[in-house]
């Protein structure tokens, strides 16, 4: 009897397995949201284009790493964040959508070694952070 039982729980778990096994579901956003942020980025990457800081420091959260208000981060991090380099990445580069730990909605755009990150707050996306690619 105890063989059986050992038989038969034996068999449960090999059903059970593929379910626990599965890779979690992808994040996938809602069109609405997907046409909110396009229509962000657009504005996004004509400010960039432009190399106009007051725009894209609208579309930043502050604070924004050191930067504390709209001067600092026009003088300061502006020109070190969006380089020639990074700025022409951020025009042609692919937004990846998903979710983080507290259930924000994201979009990231990867560039080398740093990936720019782009929140849905209660007043839009805004640009918040810059990490690295790791």
């Amino acid at each position: 009897m105890k063989l059986l039982s050992t038989i038969v729980f034996a068999a449960a778990l090999t059903q059970l397995a593929p379910a626990f096994a599965q890779a979690p579901k992808k994040a996938v956003a809602s069109p609405a949201l997907q046409q909110e942020f396009n229509g962000f980025i657009a504005k996004f990457r004509a400010a960039l284009k432009a190399n106009d800081s007051a725009a894209v420091g609208g579309m930043t959260r502050l604070p924004f790493e050191d930067s504390r208000d709209m001067a600092h981060f026009r003088a300061k991090a502006y020109p070190a964040t969006f380089t020639s380099k990074n700025r022409a990445c951020l025009q042609r580069g692919k937004a990846v959508y998903d979710r983080d730990q507290l259930n924000n909605d994201n979009y990231f755009i990867f560039c080398g070694e740093q990936i720019f990150v782009f929140t849905k707050t209660p007043t839009g996306f805004l640009f918040t952070e810059v990490g690295a690619n790791d």
